[in-house]
């Protein structure tokens, strides 16, 4: 039963951290003079046995401090998240209070999903003009017999411009790792009481409205984008492993994707900026990648097939000594000062830059979105022109492009039917698959040259490039009807 009437909902404007729990105290010391209070906090998560909040992408606590309880809905992503609080008696939460009303059927069971229980250090203070809350959180959250332990930063803007938490998140960066983190507390519960392991993450689908407007798309877009870059970086950071890998260099793709997409919306001083720091990270797992899609396309078909070359187990040692090397330098880039950086600074350019000020960013997504992916195709279809009879280089860059407008595809497909879109993407799949074979077969040689092979290794190697070389003209003629398919096929957006 609620005490008093709701609020109305806030918007928390917010950036979170994980840091290590010996480095927490470095954080503080850097941070400029405040109020300070230590707090024991004991919050519970509620949900419905069938997860209907956590589909609609919002959370709901209880959280206990000095005998008062509140309840609290939490919704949306990145940074700026709306949250809605009001105090109760009872541990239960009152489904009446808004905006239950609207995301619950009527008569919901909601039901305990899992507790958390922090430490926390706050001050609050004043930088550059705001007025701002740090929060340093150590404890744990914990679901039926899993645990898992909490150590973050956290950063909330009570007033003022949000450009200040940027700063001062740079500031306290340079006094001691911190990596920007996506994933609320919530989040970390419910995946803990689904029973998923850090892991290599996949982007999820971004949900556009009809009304939205070409800057808030673009915001959404990369904050997803960026969110898979740091949810991967963790799971490098700890457990370097090829998926892992994999998914980062995907998140990357998409922002880069994302930046051509919206290229006529970005004129800003920062962009250059950003696209030298994300070819970086690129290219620091490029040998990873490069090495497990050779073990994976090319090594371990030979290994289960009827005739493998001699000196196969010998391969096999020197690709995986090599892979686990190169897991470890793409770890040491995600854990780089750069890193950090380059994630803190191209979360405050997406939420904060000076692009925002053109009057085009308020123009309505759809006609916009349209222009983009019609300019996309014009630009496929160029090279696939070019590429027609053309070189390894030509294919390439076909591959990039087809790459470019998969990216933009899959982005916007929610503001267009999806069944036709599924079917589009098939052919636009089908094209970048066997580009990306063809694309394989002229790494693989350089790859092999590079890693100084013993003779038995060596003689695998040459052996199973040498099948690979032999079925290039069956793939370009593959590469070619995928080419012929999609061009055939009616564009979903049109």
């Amino acid at each position: 039963m609620a005490i008093k009437e709701v609020e109305e909902p806030a918007q928390e404007i917010e950036l979170k951290f994980a840091c290590r729990p010996e480095d927490l105290a470095a954080v503080l010391a850097a941070a400029p003079a405040g109020d300070d209070e230590t707090r024991e906090l004991i919050s519970v998560y509620f949900d419905t046995p069938d997860l209907v909040l956590q589909r609609a992408g919002a959370s709901l606590r209880v959280r206990e401090y000095k005998g008062r309880r509140v309840q609290t809905v939490k919704r949306g992503r990145g940074m700026v998240r709306e949250e809605h609080e009001a105090p109760i008696e009872g541990l239960a939460p009152d489904p009446a209070l808004e905006p239950l009303p609207s995301l619950l059927p009527r008569g919901a069971d909601l039901r305990p999903a899992f507790n958390v229980r922090i430490s926390r250090r706050q001050r609050t203070l004043r930088y550059r003009g705001a007025r701002i809350e740090i929060a340093l959180d150590q404890g744990e959250v914990s679901g039926g017999e899993q645990k898992s332990p909490i150590c973050e930063v956290e950063l909330e803007l009570k007033s003022g411009d949000p450009a200040a938490l940027f700063a001062l998140a740079r500031e306290l960066s340079a006094a001691a790792p911190l990596y920007l983190a996506f994933d609320s507390k919530a989040a970390r519960g419910q995946a803990l009481v689904a029973g998923e392991p850090a892991a290599a993450r996949k982007t999820g689908q971004v949900t556009l409205s009809d009304g939205a407007t070409v800057g808030a798309a673009f915001q959404a877009v990369a904050r997803a984008a960026l969110a898979q870059i740091a949810a991967n970086a963790a799971v490098l950071r700890t457990a370097p492993a090829a998926e892992a890998v994999h998914q980062l260099r995907v998140g990357v793709r998409r922002v880069r994707s994302a930046l051509s997409t919206f290229k006529p919306i970005l004129d800003d001083d920062g962009l250059e900026t950003l696209r030298a720091d994300l070819k970086w990270l690129a290219r620091s797992c490029d040998r990873a990648r490069n090495l497990d899609v050779f073990a994976d396309e090319t090594l371990r078909p030979a290994e289960d097939g009827d005739a493998p070359p001699a000196g196969l187990p010998a391969l096999r040692d020197c690709i995986d000594l090599a892979r686990r090397a190169a897991w470890d330098q793409a770890a040491e880039a995600c854990a780089a000062e750069r890193f950090r950086a380059l994630m803190i600074d191209a979360t405050a350019w997406v939420e904060t830059g000076d692009w925002r000020a053109s009057p085009e960013t308020q123009a309505p997504i759809r006609p916009f979105a349209r222009r983009a992916l019609k300019r996309h195709l014009r630009k496929l279809q160029k090279l696939g022109r070019t590429a027609r009879g053309g070189d390894d280089v030509a294919r390439h860059h076909l591959r990039i492009e087809a790459k470019k407008l998969r990216y933009a595809a899959e982005a916007l497909i929610d503001l267009f039917g999806e069944k036709r879109a599924h079917r589009y993407l098939r052919h636009l799949k089908a094209l970048q698959e066997a580009l990306g074979t063809l694309n394989d077969l002229v790494t693989a040689e350089p790859l092999i040259a590079a890693l100084a092979l013993p003779s038995d290794a060596a003689f695998a190697a040459g052996e199973l490039v040498g099948r690979k070389a032999a079925r290039k003209p069956d793939l370009i003629v593959q590469a070619a009807r995928a080419a012929h398919r999609l061009e055939a096929a009616d564009p979903f957006w049109a």
